[in-house]
């Protein structure tokens, strides 16, 4: 009989009602479980488990009954929120018009091993991500209503606040947004927040609008992490705004140059006298005013300035002339997809690692009932750590017994950066019409995602036996990989002609000639083409882990849920996503504002992990401020830039063994190839609507690509030519045909 009970709960099991996907991964996240948990608890593939929260795959018994019961038993602790009421129509909706046909991208800035591996780290980009809400569109400034208080409500009826700010819902401190920007008008001081919001500011002087700020304002973040801090409130000053506290509107070139204003300076004073303290950074572009924390209460605010270039544009473009209810709009949804920033985009990027992996946490009670802290397991830890000698760039203080200027060899330092290749093109190329640029969205956060890094301090071993898993630098001879007969997947060998390929070894693409520093994923992918390594010296480190997966997926998510506002979705076919990309920045110019801040956040979080002296007075051999943090981890950089180009390297291989085509010139994350057409689709080879397994695939997730630019064969000879430059990088120059200097990115 028991038997025929087991049969028939099979057959229960079997038809077990699941969520939908979307709820699924938020049954995950609010229970802080990561897809390898579920996957190792489940003894399934870490893929799979992707599958069934991207919807792409449903389980099967057995595992889908015990699945059912994992969602059953969360939706229990964490049940979804109702749903919210019909908006009204004063509420801004998401951009909905039907994308222009055509194809345009943005260019991205330069900044282990297995076909699997590969598929893994780029596949699983395609996950959906969190749910957020859509970002509210460009309003005109909101009407003010008459107020009985110093803080104003909402115009109107209440407005939705941007995409993924939650902090509404669930924390009432923080009920009016993560920041707000600080205006002028009619004599008025207005604090304009997110989703519409303006609030009365009744200071008088920066200390009383630092004091109203942290009592009334109810302005801040919660915090990104158990064991992290909510994120301070941030102000952004407008130039009205200066004159009323007495700052000035712009900085003198010496005021510049120091990055702050003079110790004497009389609002510094005030602050002083109302015992306030600032950062050592002092009064600059990005301010905080402080006073030390009570316990667990913090009393710190966040002043950002675009007049004195606090929001380079470089990354933020023209958002420092925005008005005011437009820049809060546009800062707001970065805060509320990222984080609230805290400096520039790269500062950002490196605080989002740590918020994301604190150093420490609360340790469990002890005899007393006492909490005290310890090291929170997967972070870097509070401490820094020296790098391996081979990892320190010229300067360091581990190499101060070296000449000053020092010319280190491959063999003495390590030296993984993104591509810079070209190559004259062969007679056949000539005969095409266009050369046609692709470039890799985010590829250096693909690099990163699902990426074993190292977490402590490296261990030197002589002789080391080689191990894909284990992160470290690598003294290897890889002079003997020859292109012309790679292994491109099990028991298949490709010829190839060496001559028209790039070495993946070398960022100029050079064959290396002899024993050189690698990171792990560049030494791993010379054993994937089917060459046996034998390294000489390693500095590994077996702390290690995933620590860049969290920063990966939110960053993931933000430019995905941002471009999607923008018309552009990650589920488009092909012909539909590049007729999407067409124009895409000016359906919503503030968005596209935060789609660029986004990709600088990328780029410039992972540069800081090796920031070099900024001034300070240094010389080399002396430490530099930047040393004193644990995050400065060169050799996390050097890995993910290498895993980058790798997998770059594995998708131009994969492409030639197919098609016979190569690139003609690589730089960093774009590549160029000759063809008949103007399109990708045009040399990208689709069967059925499918791309070729491991190669280049058009669409919107890290990993895959979009069309960079189109120029004519003839045009790029012109300008060979012009610079008698047989090799000139057209990479460079393919976006929009406009050649600024030599190849030397003047």
């Amino acid at each position: 009989m028991s038997e025929l009970f087991d049969a028939v709960d099979a057959l229960l099991a079997s038809r077990a009602t699941l969520p939908p996907p979307v709820e699924r991964k938020r049954l995950r996240a609010a229970h802080g479980l990561t897809i390898d948990e579920v996957a190792t608890a489940l003894k399934v593939r870490r893929a799979t488990v992707s599958g069934w929260e991207s919807g792409k795959t449903e389980p099967r018994p057995p595992e889908r009954d015990a699945y059912a019961r994992l969602l059953d038993k969360l939706a229990e602790l964490y049940p979804a929120d109702p749903p919210a009421p019909a908006q009204d129509a004063a509420v801004p909706a998401a951009f909905t018009a039907a994308p222009a046909p055509a194809a345009e991208a943005q260019p991205l800035s330069p900044g282990p091993a297995s076909d699997a591996a590969d598929t893994t780290a780029h596949e699983n980009t395609q996950t959906s991500p969190a749910p957020v809400a859509a970002a509210p569109t460009a309003a005109p400034r909101p009407a003010r209503t008459a107020r009985t208080s110093s803080t104003s409500r909402r115009p109107g009826a209440k407005q939705a606040a941007p995409a993924g700010t939650l902090a509404s819902k669930t924390d009432p401190r923080f009920e009016n947004g993560p920041l707000a920007v600080v205006d002028v008008e009619d004599g008025q001081v207005l604090a304009y927040c997110t989703g519409g919001l303006v609030l009365d500011v009744p200071a008088k002087s920066l200390p009383a609008l630092v004091d109203w700020t942290l009592r009334e304002a109810k302005l801040g973040q919660p915090k990104l992490s158990g064991p992290g801090k909510d994120a301070d409130p941030l102000l952004v000053l407008t130039e009205a705004a200066l004159e009323r506290y007495g700052l000035p509107t712009t900085l003198t070139e010496e005021e510049r140059l120091a990055g702050r204003l003079p110790e004497g300076h009389k609002v510094i004073k005030q602050l002083a006298r109302a015992e306030w303290k600032l950062t050592k950074r002092g009064f600059g572009p990005w301010a905080r005013i402080y006073r030390p924390a009570q316990g667990s209460e913090r009393a710190c605010v966040q002043l950002c300035i675009p007049s004195w270039q606090a929001l380079d544009s470089r990354h933020w473009g023209g958002a420092g002339q925005l008005p005011p209810a437009d820049l809060a709009r546009v800062l707001g949804v970065y805060a509320s997809r990222v984080m609230t920033p805290r400096g520039s985009t790269a500062v950002t990027g490196l605080e989002l690692m740590t918020a994301l992996h604190p150093p420490t946490r609360a340790s469990a009670p002890d005899a007393d009932g006492q909490r005290h802290s310890e090291h929170n397991p997967g972070s870097l830890g509070k401490d820094p750590v020296d790098p391996a000698p081979c990892e320190a760039p010229d300067g360091h203080p581990l190499l101060k017994n070296l000449p000053r200027f020092p010319v280190r060899g491959p063999a003495e330092k390590l030296c993984e950066e993104a591509y810079d290749w070209a190559r004259p093109m062969t007679d056949a190329e000539c005969t095409l019409r266009h050369l046609v640029g692709i470039d890799v969205n985010m590829a250096f956060a693909a690099g990163a995602n699902g990426l074993v890094v190292g977490l402590g301090a490296p261990t030197q071993v002589k002789a080391p036996v080689f191990d894909p898993k284990l992160p470290g630098s690598w003294l290897v001879d890889l002079s003997h990989v020859d292109l012309s007969k790679v292994k491109v997947g099990k028991g298949k060998w490709a010829e190839l002609d060496a001559c028209l390929l790039p070495s993946p070894f070398t960022p100029t693409g050079a064959r290396p000639e002899g024993p050189a520093w690698y990171a792990t994923p560049t030494v791993a992918y010379a054993v994937e083409l089917g060459y046996e390594v034998r390294p000489l010296e390693a500095w590994v480190r077996y702390e290690n882990g995933r620590y860049l997966d969290g920063w990966y997926q939110r960053l993931r998510d933000a430019y995905l849920a941002t471009m999607a506002d923008l018309g552009v979705h990650a589920d488009l076919e092909p012909a539909d996503f590049l007729a999407a990309m067409d124009g895409y920045r000016e359906r919503d110019p503030q968005l596209a504002l935060v789609v660029s801040a986004i990709k600088a956040t990328v780029k410039g979080g992972l540069g800081k992990l090796r920031e070099r002296p900024r001034g300070e007075g240094w010389r080399p051999g002396e430490p530099w401020r930047a040393l004193s943090r644990p995050t400065w981890r060169p050799d996390i950089r050097a890995a993910v830039i290498s895993r980058t180009r790798i997998n770059l390297h594995r998708k131009i291989v994969k492409h030639a063994a197919f098609t016979g085509d190569y690139p003609v010139a690589i730089l960093s994350d774009c590549v160029v190839y000759a063809a008949d057409g103007t399109s990708p689709l045009d040399f990208l080879p689709y069967r059925d609507g499918k791309p070729l397994p491991g190669g280049f695939k058009l669409g919107l997730n890290p990993g895959l690509v979009k069309h960079e630019g189109t120029q004519t064969v003839l045009w790029g000879e012109e300008v060979r030519e012009r610079f008698n430059a047989p090799e000139l990088n057209l990479a460079r120059y393919i976006k929009d045909g406009t050649v600024t200097g030599q190849d030397n990115g003047e």
